[in-house]
C-alpha cells in the first residue's frame, strides 16, 4: 500500500474482495472465510452485506479489523486493509462507493463503481484511490447485468486515470482464468465477489487470482 493526500494507507488493489455470505457453500463462515483468503494473500476487502443494518455492518468491520497479520515491513499498513460499501462505517479504513454518490467528508481513501467512460473520469476528477468497471464478463452474482464491456472499455478507462493514482479494477464474471484478459485489457487489477464466495476453496481461488494479475503485468 502507498500513502494517500492525507497520510492514509491506499487500499491494496490487485485483487479486492467483495464479500457476499449469502453465496457461501453452507456452514461456511464470512469471516473465517475471508480471513482464510488474507493467509492466501489478500489485503483489501469491501464489506457489503447490505441487507444487514449499519449496527451489525460495523461489528463486522469491527471482527475483520481483528484480523491476524502483518503488515509488509517498514510500511504503515494493516494485515488487513477494510472498506465499508456505500456508508462509511466506524472502524473502517475507506469506503466504496456507488456511482452516483458524493464523497463523504473525512472519510479515507475510497473506491467507486462505474460502468462507463464518463463515471470513471468523474470519479478520477473526484480523487477515488480506484474504480470497478463492470460488468467484465456475464456475471453469475447479477444475471442481466450487462452486456459485457469491450476490451477497449478498459483501456480507456486506464487512458482516463493516467497521471493520477486512481487504479483500474475490472469487476463482474472475474475468474481466476480470466483475471489475465482483465489486466492485458488495461486493468490494474481485479474486484471479485462470487468467484471467491462460492468457491470450494476461497483461499486457492484468491491465490490463483493473484497469481494471474501478477502474470499478465
Amino acid at each position: 500500500m502507498s500513502s494517500g493526500p492525507d497520510g492514509s494507507p491506499v487500499p491494496s488493489t490487485d485483487v479486492v474482495l467483495l464479500t457476499d455470505r449469502s453465496q457461501l457453500r453452507p456452514g461456511r463462515d464470512l469471516v473465517r472465510t475471508v480471513r482464510a483468503c488474507v493467509v492466501a494473500g489478500l489485503r483489501t476487502v469491501v464489506v457489503r452485506e447490505l441487507d444487514l443494518s449499519d449496527v451489525d455492518r460495523t461489528a463486522l468491520v469491527a471482527r475483520l479489523l481483528e484480523t491476524p497479520g502483518r503488515a509488509d515491513p517498514g510500511r504503515a499498513a494493516p494485515a488487513l486493509h477494510v472498506l465499508s460499501a456505500r456508508t462509511l462505517l466506524p472502524g473502517a479504513h475507506g469506503v466504496h462507493l456507488a456511482a452516483h454518490q458524493s464523497v463523504p467528508d473525512g472519510g479515507g481513501p475510497h473506491g467507486r463503481s462505474c460502468h462507463d467512460p464518463a463515471e470513471v473520469r468523474a470519479a478520477v476528477a473526484a480523487g477515488a484511490a480506484y474504480v470497478t468497471l463492470s460488468p467484465f464478463a456475464a456475471t453469475a452474482s447479477k444475471p442481466g447485468h450487462g452486456p459485457p464491456l469491450p476490451p477497449q472499455a478498459y483501456a480507456g478507462a486506464a487512458r482516463a486515470c493516467a497521471g493520477s493514482p486512481t487504479r483500474v479494477l475490472a469487476l463482474g464474471g472475474v475468474e481466476p482464468g480470466s483475471a489475465a484478459a482483465a489486466v492485458r485489457a488495461g486493468a490494474d487489477g481485479v474486484a471479485v465477489m462470487g468467484a471467491v464466495m462460492r468457491a470450494a476453496d476461497p483461499a486457492a481461488t484468491v491465490r490463483a487470482l493473484l497469481r494471474a494479475v501478477e502474470g499478465a503485468r
